[in-house]
């Protein structure tokens, strides 16, 4: 039986076109109809090249996934909490509720329950993006796929054997290499400098500067993003609350400029009081709306569905989920009965950056920290989060699943990653064609 890549090889490229736009308005329809310019945009970085159109198009991958045979899915491994849009560049730094700077998955806004396979599929299709555009050879490409998925095995092989899950972390005592210069980056930025950068201080009261990306509210919208912000402070876990003079609200701004997948979705920055009334310790929140996760379009499961109460509760609940020690202002709201994610605009948050790295010795070690820290993600959930969904030892089922030898599980991945990354690149022609020739509507 043919795989489902090479089903999507051997595809008419205009009936695969006109999937391609099918599946992106099936998903976007109602946000392109609100933000036709935002999501001209959108689409306008998407065609720069394959990997950014791959990084905007998780609903296309979904598309495809749900049709592809996955011998390593079972009762428990097809629902374990999954990052849902994972790719080469959606890992970086943050700090921890205990004050340690990590590096791990840093974006939670697909995050859903499903296969943890679709996790690992999705990230080699991006590094075989990313390293062919790089003009590295098939067989380097290959090399790097594979250090990713035995990394990513030894370590969920490690979890399963050891009681010390939540003590792994890649932090600047364990990590080295390439992982540990975004470290020590990370380091260097200061709440004052993002303050600074954000707000102004006017009669000893800082407030947001107004430039490019801000919009100031009226009255009757600023009042329901009140109402929004006390509820949001009832879904804060009791053991991450900070004292009753923290959460003063200061100033509250609409706010655009967000990733390429925040097109259409409403926004919002808070300042609030930190934890003293010194003007250095305030704290700027983002109140964004939850959008539609990815996996979510090919789940059909009743259960999981109805355990959320709306997109921005899902986004929350998903990230304690796969994410130790999260951010303690992370929390949920609603504006309207749409669903709302709040947590910290943090200024120690610093991306993984590929550009100044060209040769495949570089990228091996990083390679091998991104697999440990998928598994992490798989395996490890923060103290707070709820497992009524996956009420099970991931580690043991994931391990179980793949079996004591790992070998086909990491040729299988090598393959898809090949041969996905090949089938996106065709893809990426194709919706290039379309969006220019004014063939995806509303657009």
């Amino acid at each position: 039986m043919a795989s489902i890549t090479e089903d999507l090889r051997r595809r008419d490229p205009r009936e695969r076109q006109a999937q391609i736009v099918d599946v992106l308005v099936g998903a976007f329809s109602g946000l392109m109809e609100r933000s036709p310019a935002e999501f001209r945009r959108r689409f306008r970085k998407m065609a720069s090249d394959p990997f950014a159109f791959y990084r905007g198009s998780a609903c296309l991958f979904y598309a495809d996934i749900a049709g592809d045979e996955d011998p390593w899915a079972d009762e428990r491994t097809a629902r374990v909490w999954i990052q849902g849009d994972l790719h080469a560049q959606n890992f970086g730094t943050y700090m921890n509720d205990d004050g340690v700077f990590v590096f791990d998955v840093n974006d939670f806004d697909e995050a859903y329950v499903g296969h943890f396979t679709w996790d690992v599929k999705r990230l080699v299709a991006s590094l075989g993006l990313l390293a062919w555009s790089k003009a590295i050879s098939d067989t380097d490409i290959r090399r790097l796929i594979e250090t990713y998925v035995r990394a990513y095995v030894d370590q969920v092989r490690h979890f399963a054997a050891n009681d010390d899950d939540h003590e792994f972390a890649l932090t600047l005592d364990t990590a080295d290499g390439h992982v540990r210069g975004v470290l020590v980056a990370a380091l260097s930025s200061t709440r004052v400098g993002l303050l600074d950068e954000m707000t102004l201080v006017d009669r000893h009261e800082r407030r947001f500067r107004d430039r490019a990306g801000v919009r100031r509210l009226g009255a009757d919208e600023r009042a329901k993003v009140e109402a929004a912000y006390r509820d949001y402070l009832t879904t804060i876990p009791h053991e991450k609350r900070f004292g009753s003079l923290t959460y003063e609200v200061k100033d509250i701004v609409g706010a655009s400029g967000f990733g390429i997948g925040s097109a259409g979705l409403s926004a919002y920055n808070l300042l609030v009081e930190g934890h003293s009334q010194a003007l250095e310790n305030d704290v700027v929140l983002s109140m964004k709306q939850g959008n539609v996760a990815a996996p979510s379009r090919i789940v059909d499961d009743a259960r999981i569905r109805d355990y959320f109460q709306h997109h921005g509760h899902r986004t929350a609940v998903s990230r304690r989920a796969l994410q130790a020690n999260t951010d303690p202002w992370l929390g949920h709201t609603q504006i309207d009965g749409v669903g709302f994610v709040v947590q910290e605009l943090s200024p120690y948050e610093e991306d993984l950056d590929w550009s100044g790295l060209t040769e495949p010795e570089e990228m091996l070690s990083i390679l091998d920290d991104l697999g440990r820290a998928t598994a992490k993600v798989h395996c490890v959930s923060d103290s707070d989060s709820d497992h009524t969904l996956v009420g099970f030892q991931v580690e043991d089922a994931i391990s179980a699943a793949i079996g004591p030898d790992e070998s086909s599980f990491v040729d299988a991945m090598v393959a898809f990653g090949m041969e996905y990354a090949a089938v996106a690149r065709d893809d990426h022609r194709y919706f290039v064609d379309a969006f220019r020739n004014g063939q995806i509507p509303g657009l």
